[in-house]
């Protein structure tokens, strides 16, 4: 395994010291940093590091940084509850107890060194779905939708409900956070 420098960026400062105490153990040749938010760590030549270790308040706040990153990027989530966050982003679970947090971590750090390319997903939005999509988060009703692009109010209908089974997001905020983290939309456009 290449050597890895880590990057944990959360303003808990118990997070971050047990965190880097877990990997320390783990990985002892990796080079691990802390910071307490976003700006001090962007003065710290952020593209350096192999994996960012992130709030989930940090990942939505600084989305236009780390979504292009978020193969290094794992998302520090406070518990196992349902979220908003896509099938392709990295979460871990800091509630979970030493050692299976521990397994969790491992698990992460050895598929990362012997990952093979992914192939495309089927549960990728189209780029009409992708549209219609931003047009929801919006504020637009189904028939605003369809005048707007042109296309009949059932197709409108049948793409809400493609984006629905494929995302698994049923509310329009659910979708909003969703479209923000995958950088369809700016969190300022809100």
């Amino acid at each position: 395994m290449e050597n890895l420098e880590i990057a944990i960026i959360d303003a808990n400062t118990l997070t971050c010291v047990g965190l880097r105490n877990l990997l320390e153990k783990q990985l002892p040749k990796a080079v691990i940093r802390s910071f307490e938010d976003f700006p001090t760590f962007a003065d710290d030549t952020p593209d350096m590091y192999t994996h960012y270790f992130i709030s989930s308040q940090t990942y939505i706040l600084y989305n236009p940084f780390f979504l292009p990153r978020k193969e290094k990027t794992i998302i520090m989530m406070h518990g196992a509850g349902n979220h908003t966050f896509p099938a392709s982003n990295h979460i871990i679970n800091i509630f979970l107890p030493e050692k299976k947090l521990t397994t969790e971590l491992m698990k992460f750090f050895s598929h990362k060194s012997s990952e093979m390319e992914k192939l495309p997903s089927d549960d990728e939005l189209s780029a009409r779905e992708i549209e219609v999509l931003i047009l929801v988060t919006k504020g637009l009703i189904n028939k605003e939708i369809a005048d707007k692009l042109n296309i009949s109010l059932t197709t409108v209908i049948s793409h809400r409900k493609n984006i629905t089974e494929k995302l698994g997001i049923k509310s329009v905020s659910g979708l909003t956070i969703y479209a923000v983290m995958n950088g369809y939309i700016s969190p300022d456009s809100i």
